[in-house]
């Protein structure tokens, strides 16, 4: 089986969709990207955005793994960071260098644009082994907190629908 890495333009909604319905599933979480899927009007705006990178993991047409992630531009200085907001393979199809490839192109695309850093947070801390292996195999590690701070409830349930 071949792999395929493709990166989502604005004419690849239905592929985002499959890309989200897969996240849902590597994380055992179908509800949060499935649940309220947007219309594809909002996904042809978010694909064909400057600050948005999906990217797609195919073997035989089938959709194993994904990166969505976003360009950060910086104030101070004329670059931009890349954040990689989620990052999955299917259980099936771990531990063959899915995530590693998928990260490869993000680095492409990074220097294409101009971003001096990719970085990616690990939700689950150090249980998560398998990302902590990858993430120190191809980068720094450093320890930082991380804080959510909620905006004004009315705002926020008008933009989220209810689950």
């Amino acid at each position: 089986m071949s792999l395929i890495i493709h990166q989502l333009t604005s004419e690849d909604t239905n592929l985002m969709e499959t890309l989200s319905a897969m996240f849902g599933e590597a994380f055992g979480d179908m509800g949060t990207y499935t649940g309220c899927r947007p219309s594809a009007d909002y996904l042809r705006r978010l694909l064909g955005g400057d600050s948005f990178i999906a990217l797609a993991a195919l073997k035989d047409g089938v959709v194993v793994g994904g990166i969505a992630a976003y360009e950060l531009q910086k104030f101070e200085q004329e670059s931009s960071e890349i954040y990689i907001y989620d990052l999955a393979v299917l259980a099936d199809h771990r531990r063959e260098g899915i995530a590693t490839e998928l990260i490869s192109n993000l680095k492409r695309i990074a220097v294409q644009r101009g971003a001096y850093v990719i970085f990616v947070q690990s939700d689950k801390g150090i249980e998560d082994e398998p990302a902590i292996g990858l993430y120190t195999k191809l980068g720094v590690r450093e320890d930082v907190l991380h804080f959510d701070i909620a905006v004004e409830e009315a705002h926020n349930q008008a933009k989220h629908c209810d689950r």
